[in-house]
């Protein structure tokens, strides 16, 4: 019983110690708002596609991306052009269910598909975390501005292919 009071009081001067040492030293907390935080070059944000220096969108549709995802947040439906250039016709990525690991972006041939430094997306309903192919198109956007107000070197500039289908193999 003694031992129990002893350390209590014994406690209660010790904390406070620290208190007192921690009392006069700088603060580290950031004033959010005002100033955002420094995040590093590989921190993993919001999905954005990208576009060609054409404005036509990179994305063909080959399912890399979808096949990658861990836990399968990726929908999309292809469609063709009457020239017979791949689509997606639809684009859809469940950023709840996302793990923001970067499969998508390192499994895509066309790099269509990337995660920059945006955190702050919140919403209050879970249809609005549904983010859509022109909603993914509008961050490449917004992205590519602030780039352009900030003279920084465009992330990616691989010239568009043209991708022919093989001819079909000789028989035997």
């Amino acid at each position: 019983m003694w031992r129990d009071l002893k350390s209590v009081f014994w406690a209660i001067p010790k904390g406070l110690s620290i208190t007192f040492r921690y009392l006069f030293r700088k603060s580290v907390t950031q004033q959010y708002p005002k100033n955002k935080p420094v995040l590093e070059d590989r921190y993993r944000g919001l999905h954005y596609l990208t576009r060609y220096d054409d404005n036509s969108e990179r994305c063909v549709c080959c399912g890399l991306c979808a096949a990658a995802c861990p836990v399968d947040c990726i929908y999309m439906e292809p469609a063709e052009t009457e020239d017979g250039i791949r689509y997606a016709k639809i684009y859809e990525i469940n950023e709840l269910r996302c793990i923001f690991c970067g499969m998508c972006e390192e499994a895509c041939p066309e790099e269509a598909i990337f995660l920059g430094h945006e955190f702050e997306f919140a919403a209050y309903e879970r249809d609005d975390f549904i983010y859509t192919k022109e909603m993914l198109l509008a961050n490449y956007d917004n992205i590519e501005k602030e780039r352009v107000a900030k003279n920084i070197k465009p992330l990616i500039r691989k010239e568009r292919q043209e991708f022919k289908t093989p001819a079909a193999p000789l028989g035997h």
